[in-house]
């Protein structure tokens, strides 16, 4: 069955439309795992548009006519997670030779998970990392997102949690996937 959506990168005007596709998502699909005042401190912070990847080309829509139904994308960037609102990022590129290049910021709308559109956006950019001479990736992955990353050979390290405005703690994994 051919898909009726196509992958592409994302575009400054596509901001809008991501945010809107941010906030659903994490709504909706991220509610059977963490709490309400996570998710709407999360908002803007740890999940949000990075307009550096839009910029550097690393950043990918699913589209299907004129509507935006996922996104994600990979960073050369110290930073693991968090969008632009995030105050503790570190834009050090990374070196191909030593550092693992990152899995940012994957979004799908919650009417069409488990259709292939996250695991289209991930073999792009894994196509590009590979093409950038990475060896190894990693990620933050939130609780819902684990399985999904497992399903696509990445290995969880760690339980970490990421700090909220409001106090409050998200937990996320590292995970990781050697090219080799």
């Amino acid at each position: 069955m051919k898909a009726d959506w196509t992958v592409r990168l994302a575009r400054q005007g596509d901001i809008p439309a991501l945010e809107q596709l941010i906030r659903l998502s994490v709504r909706r699909l991220q509610a059977d795992y963490y709490s309400w005042a996570q998710i709407e401190a999360a908002l803007g912070s740890v999940f949000g548009v990075d307009r550096q990847l839009i910029h550097e080309g690393t950043y990918f829509v699913v589209q299907r006519g004129n509507e935006i139904i996922g996104c994600g994308g990979w960073s050369k960037r110290k930073t693991l997670f968090g969008s632009d609102h995030q105050t503790n990022r570190d834009a050090t590129e990374l070196n191909p030779a030593s550092d693992a290049a990152r899995i940012r910021a994957f979004f799908v709308h919650p009417a069409w998970v488990r259709r292939g559109i996250a695991r289209a956006i991930l073999e792009e950019c894994e196509r590009a990392i590979r093409a950038a001479d990475f060896k190894e990736i990693e990620l933050a992955a939130t609780l819902p997102g684990v399985p999904f990353y497992a399903a696509c050979g990445y290995t969880s390290r760690e339980q970490m949690s990421a700090s909220l405005p409001n106090g409050l703690g998200l937990p996320i994994v590292q995970m990781t996937k050697n090219l080799l």
